[in-house]
């Protein structure tokens, strides 16, 4: 397997695969030869059969290229235990899964074959070219949509201007029932992106000392994304694609693709994925080795279910993205890969001034942001109750720590152990969100 091109994976780079906690457990149960026959490797994937509790065993189908799972268990999550637990029984090199002998089965080589079929067409990651059918029913319905989002958004002024009015030091008394029929409104005006904003307006009342003015501030922003989208004509081309993506308007993936992309050897700086609504969100980090920009990826699935791409923290891959227009360009797709995920090492970071001023200048174009990603070099985590701090190595400046990731904070402590360590995470307006942290050369999730 490792002589035919693909580097073996280590098992921390396996484990920041997995979707959840449980089942990082459940695959590491699963990396033992006991349950597993006919596991072999070739050409860039792994297969096997792993015994369950029914008469069959279930088929586990693993196409380190993409990376891709294919399992046939009644798991809803990527990458299953069976997937993750293959997955580390070939980290591990031990020969229990050895360079095949023979083709792989009928079972695994379909799969494998239609995936790759996919993966070569233009765009790489499957996407296919739709190409409307009505240019012109397209063009009307488009037009139908700005005219709602441009009500909703009126609507919405209006509804802010009665909330201030009225006071908002009582809104922790209100309930939710007034954010839930504001959102739907949005939601039947077609404007996602402002309902999501309208229910994060909900979460803020009465969570501490000084909510009034958290939720001043938001209902600020989103006042100015409303003036935004109602003034859209007006815009700076960038600064207006800005605002169409926060209302909510995206470009049709395939329709990026169409244009130039580009390669670069993208680190996987970290992983994160979110509950939001009916939607699981993941959130992939990636940094350009050779041009130093960085990219966020998403992925969807519903609710309950994980997103399927996965990319190990931690390692590069050699591929094309098409960034999505916007003032400052971040969020993009995932084009043609040229090679499969190989271990990376450490990104080279920033100090956290030069952190402090890149966010300041990515809100300059993009006031909706709520965080940058930003990886800082030579920081030491510092524990001050309830409030830590990450601070630079001569101790000359620091940034709060974000409360509510307290597992991830104990983690980052310890494996920092007082020393100096690089992390990787998001420098927001509440501080820095840490995501993954190196220790000697490895990538750790956190």
């Amino acid at each position: 397997m490792t002589g035919q091109g693909v580097v073996r994976w280590t098992a921390e780079q396996v484990l920041a695969l997995a979707p959840d906690a449980a089942s990082r457990k459940a695959g590491g149960k699963l990396a033992a030869p006991g349950p597993w026959s006919e596991a072999a490797a070739a050409d860039g994937a792994l297969w096997g059969l792993c015994k369950g509790s029914g008469s069959k065993p279930y088929q586990t189908v693993v196409d380190i290229e993409g990376p891709g799972y294919q399992c046939s268990c009644p798991s809803r999550k990527f990458p299953c235990k069976h997937a993750l637990g293959l997955l580390l029984l070939w980290a591990a090199d031990e020969g229990t899964v050895g360079a095949a002998t023979r083709e792989p089965p009928e079972w695994a080589g379909q799969w494998l074959a239609g995936r790759r079929a996919r993966g070569r067409r233009p765009g790489g990651d499957g996407a296919e070219r739709k190409q409307p059918a009505d240019p012109v029913a397209a063009r009307r319905r488009a037009e139908r949509r700005a005219q709602r989002i441009a009500a909703g958004a009126t609507e919405l002024e209006q509804r802010l201007a009665d909330l201030l009015r009225g006071g908002i030091a009582s809104a922790d008394q209100a309930g939710y029932a007034r954010w839930d029929e504001m959102a739907a409104r949005m939601v039947d005006a077609q404007a996602p992106g402002l309902a999501a904003r309208i229910r994060e307006l909900s979460a803020i009342p009465g969570t501490g000392a000084g909510w009034p003015a958290r939720l001043l501030e938001e209902c600020a922003l989103l006042h100015l994304l409303n003036q935004g989208y109602l003034g859209l004509d007006r815009l700076p081309g960038p600064l207006a694609a800005t605002v169409r993506s926060h209302v909510g308007l995206t470009t049709d993936a395939a329709t990026l693709l169409d244009g130039e992309g580009i390669r670069d050897g993208w680190l996987v700086l970290g992983q994160r994925d979110t509950d939001e609504g009916r939607l699981a969100v993941r959130r992939i980090w990636l940094l350009g080795q050779r041009r130093g920009r960085l990219a966020l990826l998403l992925s969807f699935g519903a609710a309950g279910r994980a997103p399927e791409l996965t990319l190990p923290v931690g390692s590069v891959l050699d591929a094309e993205l098409a960034y999505y227009p916007a003032a400052r360009p971040l969020r993009a797709t995932l084009g043609e890969r040229h090679t499969p995920p190989v271990p990376g090492g450490v990104p080279a970071g920033v100090r956290v001034g030069e952190a402090l001023a890149a966010y300041g200048a990515a809100l300059c174009d993009d006031p909706w942001l709520d965080g940058w990603p930003t990886v800082l070099r030579g920081v030491t985590p510092i524990p001050d109750g309830e409030f830590w701090q990450i601070a630079d190595q001569e101790g000359d400046a620091a940034l709060p720590l974000v409360p509510g990731a307290r597992t991830s904070r104990w983690r980052l402590a310890a494996i920092s152990g007082g020393g100096p360590v690089t992390v990787f995470g998001e420098c927001g307006h509440r501080g820095f969100t840490p995501h993954t942290v190196w220790s000697e050369g490895e990538a750790v999730p956190l």
